[in-house]
């Protein structure tokens, strides 16, 4: 007999992906002739050839609607039905309003609420968690969530240290009332302390002048202490979310990983003695697209048919904040 204070819970599936990423592409070749460094160098340090950047004119919410329209058409879900739509970015056009209120214009989805979620290259993770909430509790049935970023407009094109890094792009995930929990585990975490290794702002130093407020900003990185800050907290948090999801490590059949560096890729595998290729990535070709990384990788895994339904995913980001986040989902498909 279940206890009388038992909370019962709508289990919540993942049935569509998608993904998009500006026309443009700059490679490794093209910054050799904006700052001093070579393909090599990047590549080597990196494990990235290329990025995808928008051009003057181009705007979020225009990645965000063909990676939300694939996501759904895979769901095979109506825009009309959407009770949500949340777009974790560091990067809106605008801001007021949110992109998630574009998206749902765009969209047609007029009966979904529609906010924005931020917590820079985590955002995708803390998304899920924020909208997993809503179709537990049975308030909503159909959600959508996207990531997304533009933040090669705040790169500084003669910094060698963080232009090198960074591309566009978005992601759009279904998530639906189901039958069998298709998110096991969730968990976030952040540490305010470390917010001046990583931000945007005039003062390299220290965070300055709010954006709609400064003149102009760039985006400054202390790229040792991040690199030391991942590989302390991620491989013990991706336990964390697997005991809490009831698992082993050893039944995580892919990693998806924040795509920020292939270097920090690889210490993790090494960390969790993962398995060739379990540790999911596509850094090489769209660089570190900050929120949108997680869900790119998962949308190219599900196309190219090495996530299948049924397959047990951890997915991890982390960046800015400091902010660093764990779940174990598991890949649905369409509901049926």
């Amino acid at each position: 007999m279940e206890p009388m204070n038992a909370v019962k819970t709508v289990p919540v599936q993942l049935t569509g992906v998608g993904y998009a990423v500006p026309e443009k592409v700059l490679c490794n070749a093209d910054l050799e002739t904006m700052v001093e460094t070579t393909d090599e160098w990047i590549f080597t340090r990196t494990g990235i050839r290329e990025r995808r950047v928008v051009q003057d004119g181009e705007f979020l919410w225009q990645l965000c609607v063909p990676a939300a329209r694939q996501a759904l058409a895979q769901a095979k879900l109506d825009p009309a039905d959407l009770d949500l739509i949340v777009v974790a970015t560091s990067s809106p056009d605008y801001p007021m309003p949110s992109t998630a209120a574009l998206v749902q214009k765009e969209l047609g989805a007029f009966k979904a609420a529609a906010f924005d979620l931020e917590a820079a290259c985590t955002g995708y993770v803390y998304g899920l968690a924020v909208c997993k909430q809503f179709i537990a509790t049975g308030m909503y049935r159909n959600v959508l969530l996207i990531g997304a970023d533009m933040l090669s407009r705040f790169m500084d094109y003669t910094d060698r240290g963080t232009c090198i890094l960074f591309g566009d792009g978005a992601g759009a995930t279904v998530l639906q009332a189901g039958t069998r929990e298709g998110v096991l585990s969730t968990i976030l975490a952040a540490d305010g302390r470390g917010a001046g290794h990583l931000d945007i702002s005039e003062n390299p130093n220290e965070p300055g002048a709010p954006a709609r407020m400064a003149r102009r900003q760039y985006m400054h990185m202390n790229g040792k202490e991040i690199y030391k800050f991942v590989v302390d907290v991620v491989p013990p948090m991706i336990e964390q979310a697997a005991a809490q999801a009831g698992i082993e490590v050893g039944q995580i059949k892919h990693y998806i990983l924040h795509q920020a560096n292939a270097r920090i890729l690889d210490a993790v595998a090494r960390r969790l003695k993962l398995e060739d290729g379990a540790m999911l990535h596509n850094i090489a070709k769209y660089g570190n697209t900050s929120a949108a990384s997680i869900p790119l990788v998962l949308g190219e895994g599900v196309d190219e048919g090495v996530i299948k339904p049924g397959d047990l995913c951890c997915l991890v980001g982390f960046g800015a904040g400091l902010t660093w986040a764990a779940a174990i989902v598991e890949w649905s498909g369409p509901a049926s």
